[in-house]
């Protein structure tokens, strides 16, 4: 039988990160006693990570663990719809190998399972140690989001719970940490429905954030530019 869900290890550079980050899957799902794989996609780290978890996999055979190694870096979005075709679950999730999100957040977003074709994720934005630049600009491109796509949700890079199958299907054509927003208005606009909760993160313990650079910018602007088309196009036609 399948597992109930396909947990995607994004992996670029993360020796200091990525073994707290099987670690606190591994106890999830173990509290919550789901099934599930994880699939993990290095993406041409240069530190040293794919060793790392080679030897994970070797001191923890009862995880169900499959590691992909690029031989060039693909970037988050190629790699996250790429994970979706490796794996077999029903459920599909990003978790980022940085070990940002302690226990209780994964055990809180595998509990709402079944509840909706999404489940949405937010952090309050008192988290401890987040920079009030980093703050801002998170809110900033929510409001965004919200104004382009005529949605109100509170947050659009909170790692949702996708169904396997609508990522397969609808897995936007961006590198970057945009592709998040375009894949939740572009399933909305097809009538999926969601339910959002609030959860408990920290900062990355090992390294500076690198969602915060050039590339990444120029793949939000595609994603923002691909959600004002379909918005758009459902003024013009009645649909996206």
């Amino acid at each position: 039988m399948p597992p109930l869900i396909t947990l995607f290890v994004a992996c670029y550079n993360e020796a200091g990160n990525i073994e707290g980050t099987l670690d606190v899957i591994h106890a999830a799902c173990a509290q919550t006693g789901i099934t599930y794989e994880v699939v993990i996609i290095d993406d041409a780290s240069s530190d040293g990570s794919p060793e790392i978890i080679r030897r994970y996999i070797e001191n923890h055979p009862e995880m169900p663990i499959q590691l992909h190694i690029n031989p060039k870096n693909m970037g988050l979005g190629d790699n996250f719809g790429e994970a979706a075709f490796l794996g077999t679950g029903t459920y599909f999730r990003l978790v980022c190998g940085d070990n940002v999100e302690p226990v209780e957040t994964l055990v809180k977003v595998f509990r709402e399972i079944g509840k909706a074709d999404m489940i949405l994720s937010y952090r309050p934005d008192d988290v401890e140690g987040k920079a009030l630049s980093r703050k801002i600009l998170s809110g900033f491109y929510t409001k965004l989001v919200n104004f382009i796509s005529g949605y109100q949700l509170r947050y659009y890079n909170g790692l949702p719970i996708f169904k396997r199958r609508d990522v397969m299907r609808w897995n936007p054509n961006s590198h970057g940490f945009g592709f998040q927003a375009d894949l939740v208005t572009r399933l909305l606009d097809r009538g999926a429905n969601f339910v959002e909760i609030p959860v408990a993160g920290h900062e990355r313990n090992d390294g500076k954030p690198k969602a915060i650079n050039f590339r990444n910018f120029c793949s939000v602007g595609h994603s923002l530019l691909n959600i004002l088309i379909r918005r758009l196009s459902k003024i013009v036609y009645g649909h996206a």
